[in-house]
C-alpha cells in the first residue's frame, strides 16, 4: 500500500513538473518588448512560443494585423482579424514590419524553416503592396478611402523601406534572405526613394517637407482622418529624413532633399512656449500651451501649406490656429505638438553634413 502511494505521489509530482515546464515554455512576454531582448533569448522556448503565435496571425496574403497582441496565441479563428477588413493586412502602427523583424531574429537564433518561410511570405506581401510609383498604401489589398494613400504617417513607409533595405543588403539578422528576394527588395527600395523625392513639397521653388500621406495618383498632399489635413508634417518628415541620411551613396537629388527638409524644420521651430498636461475642473486630462521663455524648441504636427503656420483640427475638420480652439478629446488624445526634429537637427544632421556636404551647412552653423 505504501509503495502504491509513493508511486502515485511520484506520478503526481512528475505531472505537476511537466505542467509547470509546459507553462514556462508557452509563457509569453509583452509583444511590445519582443524586439528588445538579449540575443540568447531568441533561441529559448519562450521566444519560440511567441514566434509560433506570430505565425498564426499571418494572413493568407502574407501581412499582419495592427493593434494586436501577437505574443498571445489566438484562442480561435475569431481572434484573427479577417483579411479585407478591420485591422488585417496593414503597415500601420508597425504592423507587418514588426513581426517580420522579430521573425528575422528568430531565424538568426534558431535556423527554423517555418520562421524563414513566414518572413519570406512577408517580403512577398510588401513587394506586392508597392505601387508602381514606389509608394505603399496603408492597407493591402487596397481599401477605399484614405487607406489607399501613400502612407508616411507614423513612419509606415519608412518602416517598410528599412526592412527591405536591410534584407537586400543581407544585413544581420537578414542574412538568410535568398538572392531572388534580395534583388527584388533592392529594386523596391530604389523605387521607394524615388517616390520620396517626388513627393517632397516645394514652396516658392524651395524643397521643404512631406505630408503624412500623399495621393497615390497625383502624389499631392492628401487628407486622411477628419483631423489630418493636407499639410507639411513636423513629425513624419523627421523619419523620412533619417532614412535618406542612411543611404550609403546619396545622389545630388537626395542630398538636396535632406538639406531642404532640414532647413525647413529649422525655419518652423517654435520658441518660447511649452506643452503642458493638466487636469481640468471636471477632473479630465487635458493639454495646453503656455508661455515659457526658458522652454526648449517645439514643433507642430501640422503646418499649413503655403504659410507654414501651425494648424489644429478637431473632428469637425475645421482649421484653427490655436490648440485651445479644438475639443478637449482631440487636444488630449493626439500629438499636435512635439520635439520630433530636435535630435535630428542637433546630432544627426551635423554628423551627416560633415560627411556628405562639407562646407555647406544649411543651419548656418
Amino acid at each position: 500500500m505504501v509503495t502504491v502511494l509513493l508511486c502515485l505521489l511520484a506520478i503526481g509530482a512528475a505531472a505537476a513538473a511537466s505542467a509547470q515546464s509546459e507553462k514556462k515554455a508557452s509563457a509569453t512576454i509583452s509583444w511590445s518588448r519582443c524586439l528588445r531582448q538579449k540575443p540568447e533569448w531568441y533561441a529559448s522556448a519562450e521566444a519560440r512560443a511567441v514566434a509560433d503565435s506570430v505565425i498564426q496571425y499571418q494572413s493568407p496574403q502574407g501581412g499582419w494585423p495592427k493593434s494586436t497582441d501577437l505574443a498571445t496565441p489566438p484562442r480561435s479563428l475569431e481572434d484573427i482579424p479577417p483579411p479585407g477588413r478591420g485591422r488585417a493586412n496593414t503597415i500601420d502602427n508597425g504592423a507587418t514590419t514588426t513581426p517580420m523583424r522579430f521573425l528575422a531574429l528568430m531565424v538568426q537564433a534558431t535556423g527554423e524553416a517555418r520562421y524563414r518561410e513566414a518572413f519570406a511570405r512577408g517580403i512577398d506581401y510588401l513587394l506586392a503592396a508597392q505601387y508602381p510609383n514606389g509608394g505603399w498604401p496603408q492597407y493591402f489589398p487596397l481599401r477605399k478611402g484614405y487607406y489607399s494613400h501613400i502612407t508616411y504617417n507614423d513612419n509606415a513607409m519608412v518602416n517598410v523601406l528599412t526592412v527591405l533595405r536591410d534584407s537586400a543588403a543581407a544585413k544581420p539578422p537578414y542574412t538568410f534572405v535568398d538572392e531572388a528576394r534580395r534583388a527584388k527588395a533592392t529594386a523596391a527600395v530604389a523605387r521607394g526613394i524615388e517616390c520620396i523625392l517626388r513627393t517632397q513639397v516645394k514652396q516658392d521653388g524651395k524643397l521643404t517637407a512631406w505630408c503624412a500621406q500623399h495621393d497615390e495618383k497625383t502624389l499631392a498632399p492628401a487628407w486622411a482622418r477628419d483631423y489630418e489635413p493636407p499639410t507639411l508634417s513636423g513629425a513624419e518628415s523627421v523619419g523620412i529624413v533619417r532614412f535618406l541620411m542612411e543611404i550609403e551613396q546619396p545622389t545630388p537629388e537626395t542630398i538636396a532633399a535632406i538639406e531642404g527638409a532640414v532647413a525647413w524644420l529649422q525655419a518652423v521651430v517654435i520658441h518660447g512656449v511649452r506643452l503642458e498636461e493638466f487636469t481640468n475642473v471636471d477632473g479630465e486630462r487635458d493639454r495646453r500651451v503656455v508661455a515659457d521663455p526658458a522652454a526648449g524648441p517645439l514643433w507642430a504636427r501640422f503646418y499649413e501649406l503655403g504659410t507654414n503656420r501651425p494648424i489644429f483640427l478637431g473632428r469637425d475638420s475645421v482649421i484653427r490656429y490655436a490648440l485651445s480652439e479644438i475639443e478637449r478629446e482631440r487636444r488630449s488624445g493626439y500629438r499636435y505638438y512635439g520635439t520630433w526634429p530636435a535630435e535630428l537637427l542637433t546630432k544627426d544632421y551635423p554628423a551627416w553634413q560633415k560627411k556628405w556636404a562639407p562646407g555647406r551647412n544649411v543651419l548656418g552653423k
